[in-house]
């Protein structure tokens, strides 16, 4: 099963390894759960425990001043 992803998750993702320190398999594990779920990203991470309310909280508005 081929994961795709486009040049907003990609920066989403630089930021949740670089600022979160998120593992690279934490990552591609809610990756793949979307591709079932098709879930927003920070909410697949944090319903799988992959990151706490502060974190999601962090997340969230960084998606914010993306916009």
């Amino acid at each position: 099963m081929m994961i795709t992803t486009d040049s907003k998750d990609i920066e989403l993702l630089n930021f949740l390894y670089n600022e979160l320190e998120l593992s690279e398999k934490d990552m591609a594990l809610a990756l793949k759960h979307r591709e079932f779920d098709n879930g927003p990203l920070p909410m697949l991470l944090w319903q799988y425990g992959l990151v706490n309310l502060e974190q999601l909280e962090q997340i969230l508005d960084w998606l914010y001043n993306e916009i």
